[in-house]
């Protein structure tokens, strides 16, 4: 895959297939160590300890609209490719937790991409499920909870095109302002996250 974030997307959807009513997304850009670290939790059926073995090969998979398990296996060659690793945590009935690690100058790693539309095609496509979204850059900060943009919306429906549309542009704006070191105490008159400084 081209971006990181079309990476997460997938194995974000692995998660709602398996049943998930929540999913947490954690990216980490730790510049100064030279690190990029994701993580995607989900409270999913999880994945039996026979299976987990076997997880990152291409020709396993739970879905039924395909026959070939790509998410996983994609994400470790990408993260291996780049002196990284990946690895999944599971058991039946308390989720999985994938995380992936790898070496933020390599010449063979992604750009993260468009996490905004990730994020927010996530939302649309799942109206039903919750997702925390974290992001930092070094010492900077910005989050994201969709249980707490539903007590904004009241009767507003969350997949309202309208408020993804706005959604997505604020999440774009604060992960800009992320990139370009910029901070700020709060994500604004929004309301929908917040981006904090973590030296203080």
């Amino acid at each position: 895959m081209r971006e990181i974030s079309l990476h997460i997307l997938d194995v974000a959807e692995n998660g709602i297939t398996a049943g998930a009513s929540c999913i947490q997304i954690v990216v980490e850009e730790a510049r100064a160590e030279n690190v990029l670290k994701i993580v995607i939790r989900d409270n999913g059926r999880g994945i039996s300890s026979e299976k987990i073995d076997r997880i990152t090969d291409p020709f396993v998979t739970t879905r039924t609209t395909r026959r070939v398990g790509l998410g996983l296996s994609l994400l470790e060659a990408a993260a291996r490719r780049c002196d990284g690793e990946a690895k999944i945590e599971s058991e039946p009935g308390a989720g999985t937790e994938v995380t992936a690690v790898f070496r933020y100058n390599h010449i063979d790693r992604a750009p993260i991409g468009d996490m905004a539309g990730s994020i927010t095609t996530l939302i649309a496509g799942n109206p039903d499920v919750d997702f925390i979204y974290d992001h930092s850059v070094d010492d900077r900060h910005f989050g994201m909870d969709t249980r707490e943009i539903r007590k904004e919306l009241e009767d507003s429906f969350l997949a309202d095109p309208a408020v993804i549309y706005h959604l997505a542009q604020t999440i774009r704006k604060h992960l800009n302002r992320l990139d370009q070191g910029q901070m700020n105490s709060e994500m604004g008159e929004e309301g929908n996250g917040k981006i904090d400084d973590r030296r203080s």
